[in-house]
């Protein structure tokens, strides 16, 4: 006796909910124009740089937040820019491609 059957047995009038697997999405506004994914040394050091994002700073704020928590890395959100430690343009560029955005590789 698996634990669905378990739960059917304490609750007989319960239906459960089917979940839909759609898409992604995000609240956060998408734009016309593309998102610019630049590389620098700073210090000897790698960054990438995320810059162009017209929406709201809190918007941008949780797109920094949630890239850093999905590449397991530092960085920060500085005068309307992201800079995360290391070279991680691939990664951001599919990343932000699957939530909708158009991303520019510069520099490289």
């Amino acid at each position: 006796m698996d634990l669905q059957d378990q739960l059917k047995n304490l609750f007989p009038d319960h239906t459960p909910e089917k979940e839909e697997k759609s898409a992604v999405k995000s609240n956060i506004w998408l734009q016309d124009d593309p998102i610019i994914c630049k590389y620098e040394k700073r210090k000897g050091k790698p960054i990438t740089i995320l810059e162009g994002y017209t929406g709201a700073t809190s918007d941008f704020k949780k797109l920094a937040k949630e890239l850093k928590t999905k590449l397991s890395v530092g960085g920060s959100f500085k005068d309307d820019k992201i800079i995360i430690q290391g070279d991680y343009r691939d990664k951001i560029m599919m990343i932000l491609k699957e939530k909708g955005f158009n991303v520019k590789r510069v520099g490289g």
